[in-house]
């Protein structure tokens, strides 16, 4: 009975719980009386949270790895309509499994309570081996393109100089990381500001061009394709290698693998609707705020993006727009020249440091919950040192006054390193969104199965049933068909989960 009650705390504990001296899980009524969060946040708050989570430097950094996967610009609006839908009602199903099912953490509690312990392990594992590490390596790489594509250096992505720098880059955030933690929310609370500025400039600029060219149909300013070529019209997408994809040509099924490839792209831009369940913890009517928060700001994330990269296409000649993995500096360079795309290379490289530095520090955290959990070694709840092992209170030496997780830190710096090393931007998008929806994809249908498996669970929210589908349908097509178009992120995927399900069953038996 006593193992029985032991197994029942642990499914409702969250993955950012703390654990007793002897390493037994806190139960949710004692997190309550430690008073873990305050709720003191409203709709209003909440919109403003979710919103800095979503809008980060996708949408600055994915338009070419979609444009070169669709045969026309409008198709590629198209994609991140459905992307901004598909966000939409995977987070108001998040919102319903949030308000149902206690727990932090991302999707690895709900995935416990409906599948299992070894579930809420493997979501867990994927994201601090694979997506987290990946997404600080993309973002690193971004940051480097950026300022090079302001210098006019738009095909060196694949130099060891290129790879090297984005480490150094990834080294300077994992340190400012490593200070403490009051500094960096207090770091990354500076950058929320600039996503806005940033788009406002782009998105201005655009409406600028198109002004001027009404005025004068013979001017010739921005890109100009948007004014003399049909948005909807099958052409050759130019491709980053220098090849040209002839759309003609292809099947309807590789069509599709281009179509799911693009989507990636745009999913890579939406991600971070799943964290919206987080604010939850800190409103005051989680039940009737958090959707609200949800159903407002995720659509004003889909008018931005929609209107960021109908400004590109403006902007830029339609076949450049495929070439470049910083969209947003080569349009403003080309459009006012190198110093403005100067300046506009410095916001963009700020905001993707904001990003980066975000998601390091989320990545460290999330490690530390797995290891508190005894997932992997409790090495990594360490903190303010390297190395060695504090106390069950995470106290170290008095001279120490760091309480960042530096050891997490470390092995999230180390393996985003080696993603740097031998990946590239766009093969790492795919890669993360293998692994982000294939437990996304677990977790909605999870969702379903509780509305007959436990239908007088109580849900504050409980969206209409056709959402959840709607989602299992497009995420699982995108899943299943990105997996056939790129089987060797696939079969890096399926190794991780392998290895993964090696290390806890050796765990598991180690403690027994």
């Amino acid at each position: 009975m006593a193992s029985d009650r032991s197994d029942d705390a642990a499914i409702h504990q969250p993955l950012l719980g703390q654990l007793d001296a002897d390493d037994e899980p806190v139960s949710p009524s004692r997190l309550e009386q430690q008073g873990t969060f305050t709720r003191n946040l409203g709709a209003i708050e909440a919109f403003g949270i979710v919103i800095s989570i979503v809008i980060g430097s996708g949408v600055f950094t994915s338009p070419g790895s979609i444009d070169t996967n669709v045969p026309s610009p409008g198709i590629a609006l198209v994609i991140w309509l459905v992307g901004g839908i598909l966000a939409w009602t995977g987070a108001s199903t998040f919102a319903e499994l949030g308000t149902a099912i206690p727990g932090e953490g991302g999707v690895q509690p709900y995935l416990r309570h409906i599948y299992g312990d070894v579930y809420g392990f493997l979501s867990a594992w994927t994201w601090i081996v694979a997506i987290m590490p990946a997404t600080l390596a993309i973002l690193s790489i971004v940051f480097v393109e950026s300022a090079y594509s302001a210098a006019g250096v738009m095909d060196g992505a694949g130099n060891l100089s290129h790879k090297f720098l984005s480490i150094l880059v990834l080294l300077v955030m994992s340190v400012a990381n490593s200070i403490s933690t009051k500094a960096s929310t207090q770091l990354n609370s500076y950058f929320v500001v600039l996503k806005f500025t940033s788009i406002g400039a782009v998105v201005i600029a655009a409406i600028a061009v198109v002004g001027l060219q009404l005025s004068n149909p013979d001017r010739d300013i921005g890109g100009r394709d948007w004014f003399t070529k049909p948005w909807f019209a099958y052409r050759k997408s130019s491709n980053p290698d220098g090849t040209e994809t002839d759309w003609s040509g292809l099947s309807q099924w590789e069509i599709f693998g281009h179509y799911s490839a693009a989507l990636y792209g745009a999913l890579w831009a939406y991600s971070g609707w799943d964290k919206a369940i987080y604010v939850s913890a800190e409103l005051s009517e989680p039940a009737r705020q958090l959707p609200l928060a949800i159903n407002t700001s995720i659509p004003t994330a889909i008018i931005c993006f929609l209107a960021a990269n109908a400004a590109y296409y403006i902007l830029l000649p339609w076949d450049v727009v495929s070439t470049t993995d910083s969209v947003a500096v080569t349009a403003i360079t080309a459009l006012l020249g190198r110093g403005f795309g100067i300046v506009a290379a410095v916001l963009i490289c700020l905001v993707v440091a904001g990003s980066l530095l975000g998601n390091s520090f989320v990545a460290s955290r999330m490690t530390v919950a797995a290891a508190n959990r005894g997932w992997i070694p409790r090495i990594f709840t360490v903190v303010g040192t390297v190395g060695r092992k504090s106390d069950h209170d995470g106290n170290t030496d008095s001279e120490n006054t760091s309480d960042a997780p530096i050891n997490a830190i470390i092995l999230s710096a180390v393996l985003a390193a080696i993603y740097i090393l031998f990946g590239s931007f766009r093969a790492l998008l795919t890669l993360n969104g293998l692994g982000e929806y294939s437990f996304f994809f677990l977790t909605v249908l999870g969702a379903v199965i509780l509305r007959y498996r436990e239908p007088h669970l109580h849900r504050p929210y409980k969206p209409f049933i056709l959402n959840h589908f709607l989602f299992l349908a497009v995420s699982g097509f995108v899943v299943a068909r990105g997996a056939a178009f790129a089987p060797f992120q696939a079969l890096i995927v399926v190794a991780i989960w392998i290895v993964g399900l090696v290390f806890y069953k050796a765990r598991k038996r180690r403690v027994e």
